[in-house]
C-alpha cells in the first residue's frame, strides 16, 4: 500500500507555476506503446516573488520552438496510419518542458516520465497498461546530459509504468535495476541520510542482447581508512542520543549508502533515500515511520552535485564535506546545499603563501584533465605569476573515465612519468583528487621499475591540497609511501575528539548490526576472509574477529579523527542543534505529551533558516557556523607528513591558513617544525630556475623561457648592480624581526646607507676632472667611509657593553643603550669631517694639467693640493678600522644569536688588508693608474664590509625564516652564555636574562 504525502509534482522554487503536460493516444488494438520527450519552450528566470504560468509564458516563450512539439506528434501520426510500421500497436508519448536554464525542473521531469501518471513513483508499476520505451530530448548538451545520468540508471529502452484516474492507494511491484550489496541501517523516528564513498568500481559494458543488469568487473576497489568517515557519523549519532541536553526525548538514526564513485549508482542511492525503505518509491510514504530531514555527503564535488540535482528538489538540506564546491556559484544554483569546509579560496592562497615562504619560484603542477582540475589551474596559476611564481611544468592526469585506458597504456605511462619525475622541477602542486593521487602513485611506481630505483631515493616536495589523506587502495597497500616523506599538505582543521579513539578499539566484525560496511572493511584491512564469506577474493588467512584496529598502518586506518571525518562528525552536531533550535522556538507545546510529535512533523525545508544562523562548540572545542556562502567558517591546518619505512607516517600540525585571524595574521607556518624528505640532506630544497645573480652582475631574460628563467651577464660600463640597495630594501621590509632589531636597527641602516654611498662615491674618479668632482672625491670618500667604519665600532662596542654590564653591581649599565652608540658615530665622524674641512680651506685639490708624466701625453688629473692632509684623512680612517677590528676580534666569542662580532672581525680584517696594500700601490702607480687603484681598494672594501656582515644575515632572512625568531635568539643566548661562564660570575640563568633583557631589549632594539 502506497499513500501519497506531497504534491504529484513539486513546483519550482521561485513560484506557483503548474506545468501542462501534452498527453497523445493513439488505439488501433490493445497495446500501447509511449515515447517519452522533453522540450525546450519555456524559460524560467529566478525571481524575487511568485508568478504565475501565463506571465512567465508572456515573458520568456519561445513560440518557434513549439514546432519541435508538433513534429513528434506528426511523426507519431504517420507511424499510427501506416499499416505497414507496428501494425496492431499505437505510439503515444508524453512530453515535459525542460524549463531551458533550470536544472532541477530537467531531473523532475525526467523522474516524471519514468513515474506513474501524475505520481512521481519511479521503479513501480502500478495498475497500468501503458509503456514507456523510448524517450526523446533535450535540445541542448547540458539537458541532455542531465536526462541521462537519471535514465542510464534504468538502461532505456526499459517498460516503466503510467496510470490513468487511479486513486492513491496502488499496489506496487518492485524494480531495482542495480543491486549493491553495503549500506547501513538504524532506524529511529528521525533519519539522517549520508552517502560515503567507501568503494569504486568498474562495471562491464551492456550490449543489450540481454535484459541489461549491471554487472561490476572483478571484485570492487576498496580504500579501508574511508570507513572512518561512517564510523565518524555513527560515533557523533551515538553521542547525541546518549546527550540528554540536545533532542530530549527523541533518538536520531540513520541510512548510509555508498556512492561507489559512480554517477548512476550516486544517483540511485540518492533517490532510494527519498523512497520507501528497501524499495525506490520517492514522495510515497508506505507504513513508514522513519522520517528522513536531511543528507550528509558526498565527499567530493561530482558526488555532492548529482545529490544535490535531486535532493534540490525536495529542498532536503544537504551537507557536503567535499573540498572543492561543486559548481562555481553553489548557493544559488542548489539553495539546499552546504559544506562543512571552508571555501577553497583560502586554500588558494593559503598555496602562494607558502610558495612565498620558502622563495619558491620554480614549481610543477599536477592536476586532473576534468573540470576541476582546470578551475584549479585556472584560478592558481593568475596568483602564481602576480607573485613572481614560474610553473615548470603542468601535468595533467586523465579523468576518471579515461584513467583505466590510461594505466593499460605502458608507454603512456613511461612518457608521463619521465616528464614529471625525471625533470629539475624540485616542488610539485597536486591538486590531490581520488583519481590523481591513484595515477600518480601507479606513475611513481612504474618509474622506478623503468629506471630500476628505488622510489624512496626520489626526492621531490609535494604540496598537496586537502583531498589528501593518505590513503591506500587496497591494491597499494604495500606501496612504499617514504616518496612523500616531507610532503606538505592543506586539510580542513580539525582536533582530537575525546572517546573517538576508544570508540574504534571496540569496533568487532559481529557488534553492530545493521552495518554492511564493517566485515569487508575488516576483510580488506586485515588482508583476510571470514568463513562464511561470499566476496571470493584472495587473501592470507581467514580472519578471526580479534584483530586490533590500531595494529593497522596508517595507510589503511587511522585511529585519530580525519579531516573529513571531523566535517561529518561536525555535520551530524549541526543538524541536531538546529533541529533542536526548533524545538526550543516551538516551546509553548508540553514537552511531556507532545515533544515526540514536535519533531516528527518538522519537514526538511524548515531546518535551512536554523542552520544558516547555527553557531555551536563541539566536543573538541572549535566553533561550528556557517558563513554568507553556507559554507564552513574556519580555515586550513598546514601538515607535514613523515614517512617511516614501515608504511606508518606521523602529521606534525606546521602552520595554518585563517581568514578569520586579524588582517596580516591569516598566514603563519612554523619553518623550523619542518621535516623535509631525508635526501635533502641541507634541509630546505631551493625550487629556482637558476641560480641568484652575484653582485655587479644583472639579469637577462632568456628568450623562450618563463620570466623567472635569466642568465646572469656583467653589468655594463658606468653602471653598478642594484644588489647593494637590494639588501638595503630586504632589511627595511624585514624591519620588526628579530635578526633586524638586534644589535641597533638605526645603524644598521645608517652602515647600510653608507656602504651604498662608497659605492656611489666612486663614479665621482671617473670621468674627466672638473672642480667639483676634484673637491667632493677624496673628501666625500673620506668621510663616507668614517661613518661605515664608525658605525662598525658603535656596533662591537655596544655588544661588549652590554656582557659587561650584566656583572653584579656593575656601573657600566648606565652606558648601555642608543645613546652611547650614535655619541660613539658623530664624535668619529666629526673628526673626519674637521680634517676634510682643513683640507679644503688650506690646500683644496684642483684640477691639473700633467705634461710631463709622459712625454707625448698630456694627462688631465685632480691635484690633491696637500699630500699631507690626504694622508691625514687616509691615517684616520685607518685608526679607526684597526680600532674597530680590535673591539671585534675581542669581542668574537660573546654570545651572539646571528655571530656578528665574528663577522665584523673578518670584514674588518678585509678592510684592513686592503688599505694596507693601497698605501705602496698608490705610491708606484703613476697616470690613470693612479685612480684604478683607488677605485679598486673602495670597491673591494666596501664589499668586504657588505658581504661579511649583511649576506649571513640576507640568507637568514630570505632562505632561513624559521631561525628569524626570538626563540632562536634566546637559545643562542643560552647555549653561548653556557660556554662564557666563568668563577665568579652569576649563574647562567641569571646572566642570559639581564643580558637579553639590556642587549636585545633597552640597547639593540
Amino acid at each position: 500500500m502506497a499513500t501519497l504525502i506531497r504534491n504529484s509534482r513539486p513546483h519550482y522554487h521561485t513560484g506557483q507555476m503548474q506545468k501542462k503536460t501534452t498527453t497523445m493516444m493513439k488505439k488501433k488494438n490493445t497495446m500501447v506503446k509511449d515515447i517519452g520527450t522533453l522540450s525546450s519552450i519555456v524559460s524560467v528566470h529566478p525571481a524575487s516573488r511568485p508568478f504565475s504560468a501565463e506571465e512567465a509564458m508572456e515573458d520568456s516563450s519561445k513560440p518557434k520552438y513549439y514546432q519541435h512539439v508538433l513534429s513528434l506528434a506528426f511523426a507519431v501520426k504517420d507511424i499510427n496510419d501506416n499499416p505497414a510500421i507496428l501494425p496492431n500497436v499505437s505510439l503515444g508519448f508524453q512530453i515535459y518542458d525542460s524549463e531551458i536554464i533550470s536544472e532541477i525542473i530537467t531531473y523532475q521531469n525526467t523522474l516524471n516520465l519514468l513515474s506513474t501518471e501524475k505520481r512521481m513513483v519511479p521503479n513501480f508499476k502500478c495498475d497500468q497498461q501503458n509503456h514507456l520505451i523510448s524517450v526523446i530530448g533535450g535540445l541542448d548538451s547540458e539537458v541532455s546530459c542531465n536526462m541521462a545520468t537519471v535514465l542510464g540508471i534504468y538502461k532505456i529502452p526499459q517498460w516503466l509504468p503510467q496510470s490513468e484516474g487511479k486513486s492513491h492507494t496502488a499496489v506496487c511491484e518492485r524494480v531495482d535495476p542495480i543491486l549493491m550489496p553495503y549500506e547501513y541501517y538504524k532506524a529511529e523516528e528521525i533519519i539522517i541520510g549520508a552517502i560515503v564513498t567507501h568503494f569504486a568500481c568498474l562495471f562491464d559494458e551492456i550490449s543489450y542482447t540481454e535484459n541489461p543488469n549491471t554487472m561490476v568487473v572483478n571484485e570492487l576497489l576498496s580504500k579501508p581508512k574511508c570507513y572512518q568517515h561512517v564510523l565518524s557519523l555513527v560515533f557523533a549519532v551515538k553521542e547525541i542520543n546518549g546527550n540528554p541536553e540536545i533532542l530530549p526525548n527523541v533518538s536520531l538514526g540513520f541510512q548510509i549508502y555508498d556512492s561507489y564513485a559512480n554517477e548512476i549508482i550516486t544517483y540511485q542511492n540518492t533517490l532510494n533515500l527519498l523512497s520507501t525503505e528497501k524499495r525506490m518509491v520517492p514522495n510515497f510514504k508506505c507504513n513508514k515511520q522513519n522520517h528522513l530531514l536531511s543528507v550528509i555527503g558526498g565527499l567530493d564535488s561530482e558526488v555532492s552535485c548529482n545529490m544535490a540535482t535531486v535532493l534540490g528538489i525536495y529542498k532536503i538540506p544537504q551537507i557536503s564535506s567535499s573540498v572543492l564546491a561543486p559548481v562555481t556559484n553553489a548557493k544559488s544554483q542548489f539553495p539546499s546545499f552546504y559544506r562543512m569546509v571552508p571555501n577553497e579560496e583560502h586554500q588558494y592562497r593559503g598555496m602562494v603563501h607558502l610558495v612565498l615562504h620558502f622563495h619558491w619560484t620554480w614549481v610543477g603542477l599536477i592536476t586532473a584533465d576534468d573540470e576541476n582540475g582546470e578551475k584549479f589551474v585556472q584560478t592558481l596559476m593568475p596568483m602564481l605569476t602576480q607573485n613572481g611564481i614560474c610553473s615548470a611544468l603542468n601535468e595533467k592526469i586523465p579523468a576518471a573515465s579515461r584513467a583505466t585506458d590510461a594505466l593499460a597504456s605502458l608507454e603512456r605511462l613511461q612518457i608521463k612519468s619521465i616528464s614529471i619525475l625525471s625533470s629539475d622541477v624540485k616542488v610539485f602542486i597536486v591538486n590531490t583528487s581520488h583519481v590523481t593521487t591513484i595515477y600518480l602513485k601507479w606513475l611513481i611506481y612504474f618509474y622506478s621499475l623503468f629506471e630500476d630505483i628505488a622510489m624512496s631515493s626520489l626526492a621531490k616536495v609535494w604540496l598537496l591540497t586537502a583531498q589528501w589523506n593518505f590513503a591506500a587502495e587496497i591494491l597499494q597497500r604495500a606501496y612504499d609511501i617514504q616518496i612523500f616523506d616531507g610532503a606538505l599538505s592543506f586539510a580542513i582543521h580539525s582536533n582530537e575528539v575525546p572517546g573517538f579513539t576508544q570508540f574504534l578499539q571496540s569496533l568487532r566484525p559481529d557488534s553492530p548490526e545493521g552495518d554492511g560496511f564493517l566485515r569487508i572493511f575488516w576483510e580488506h584491512a586485515f588482508n583476510c576472509s571470514f568463513s562464511d564469506s561470499s566476496e571470493g577474493k584472495e587473501s592470507t588467512g581467514t580472519c578471526t574477529g580479534q584483530e586490533k584496529v590500531e595494529s593497522l598502518p596508517g595507510t589503511l586506518f587511522e585511529m585519530s579523527m580525519m579531516s573529513q571525518s571531523y566535517s561529518i562528525y561536525n555535520a551530524i552536531y549541526a543538524i541536531a542543534h538546529a533541529l533542536h533550535e526548533i524545538y526550543t522556538s516551538r516551546s509553548k507545546i508540553s514537552v511531556t505529551h507532545r515533544g515526540r510529535e514536535n519533531y516528527l512533523n518538522v519537514q526538511p525545508w524548515q531546518l535551512h533558516s536554523f542552520l544558516r544562523s547555527i553557531s555551536f562548540n563541539n566536543n573538541a572545542g572549535d566553533t561550528i557556523s556557517f558563513d554568507e556562502n553556507d559554507e564552513l567558517a574556519a580555515g586550513f591546518d598546514i601538515i607535514n607528513w613523515v614517512t617511516f619505512p614501515n608504511q606508518t607516517f606521523h602529521k606534525v600540525k606546521v602552520g595554518w591558513m585563517d581568514p578569520q585571524s586579524l588582517l596580516g595574521k591569516e598566514f603563519a607556518i612554523k619553518g623550523a617544525a619542518i621535516t623535509w624528505h631525508s635526501k635533502f640532506k641541507q634541509g630546505m630544497p631551493l625550487a629556482v630556475c637558476n641560480d641568484h645573480c652575484y653582485p655587479g652582475y644583472s639579469r637577462k631574460t632568456k628568450e623562450g623561457q618563463p620570466f623567472c628563467c635569466y642568465d646572469c651577464v656583467p653589468c655594463a660600463e658606468g653602471k653598478i648592480s642594484t644588489q647593494k640597495a637590494l639588501v638595503l630594501g630586504i632589511f627595511i621590509k624585514n624591519q620588526n624581526t628579530p635578526i633586524v632589531k638586534a644589535n641597533n636597527r638605526d645603524l644598521t641602516y645608517s652602515l647600510l646607507i653608507s656602504l651604498l654611498l662608497c659605492f656611489l662615491c666612486s663614479l665621482l674618479f671617473i670621468g674627466r676632472p672638473q672642480r667639483v668632482t676634484c673637491y667632493l672625491r677624496q673628501t666625500s670618500f673620506g668621510t663616507i667611509f668614517s661613518v661605515a667604519v664608525s658605525c662598525v665600532l658603535a656596533k662591537t662596542i655596544t655588544v661588549v657593553l652590554a656582557f659587561l654590564a650584566t656583572k653584579p653591581g656593575s656601573k657600566m649599565r648606565k652606558w648601555v643603550g642608543k645613546r652611547l652608540a650614535n655619541s660613539v658615530v658623530l664624535c668619529c665622524c666629526l673628526i673626519q669631517v674637521t680634517i676634510c674641512a682643513l683640507w679644503l680651506c688650506m690646500s683644496p685639490p684642483s684640477p691639473n694639467l700633467d705634461m710631463h708624466l709622459l712625454a707625448e701625453e698630456i694627462i688631465v688629473e685632480c691635484n690633491e693640493g696637500s699630500l699631507i692632509m690626504f694622508y691625514c684623512v687616509l691615517g684616520y680612517l685607518g685608526i679607526l678600522a684597526l680600532v674597530s677590528f680590535t673591539v671585534a676580534f675581542l669581542a668574537r666569542k660573546l654570545p651572539d644569536s646571528f655571530n656578528e662580532a665574528k663577522f665584523i672581525t673578518f670584514s674588518m680584517l678585509i678592510f684592513c688588508s686592503v688599505w694596507l696594500t693601497f698605501v705602496p700601490s698608490y705610491l708606484s702607480a703613476k697616470g690613470k693608474s693612479v685612480v684604478a687603484v683607488e677605485i679598486f681598494s673602495i670597491l673591494a672594501s666596501g664589499a668586504g664590509l657588505l658581504v661579511f656582515i649583511f649576506f649571513p644575515k640576507c640568507y637568514i632572512i630570505i632562505l632561513k625564516p624559521e631561525l628569524n625568531c626570538k626563540e632562536q635568539l634566546r637559545n643562542s643566548l643560552s647555549v653561548s652564555d653556557s660556554r662564557v661562564t666563568r668563577p665568579g660570575q652569576p649563574p647562567p640563568g641569571m646572566r642570559l636574562e639581564v643580558a637579553y633583557h639590556h642587549s636585545t631589549q633597552a640597547s639593540l632594539w
